[in-house]
């Protein structure tokens, strides 16, 4: 995967600098600290889809449920014959 990312000056030089240092390249070492700093993703836990889909403001304020979602519209589909 590809993302642009956009530095401030002196980080981008920092970045550089230590990537220099250690003989890597700038992209390497951004993504081996990026790798550091994020939480592991447990195994069973919300997939990426599911968090950029509950990531817009529908209005609705009660608790949303996705997995009791998806199993009642499967119900409903097996119902309807689909």
């Amino acid at each position: 995967m590809s993302s642009v990312v956009h530095l401030p000056d002196e980080l981008r030089r920092r970045l550089e600098a230590a990537a220099a240092e250690r003989g890597v390249s700038s992209d390497d070492l951004a993504s081996e600290l990026i790798a550091d700093r994020l939480p592991a993703i447990k195994p069973g836990s919300h997939n990426a889809l599911e968090a950029f889909i509950g990531s817009g403001a529908s209005g609705r304020t009660e608790a949303f449920d996705i997995h009791r979602a998806r199993a009642e519209a499967a119900a409903a589909k097996l119902g309807q014959g689909a």
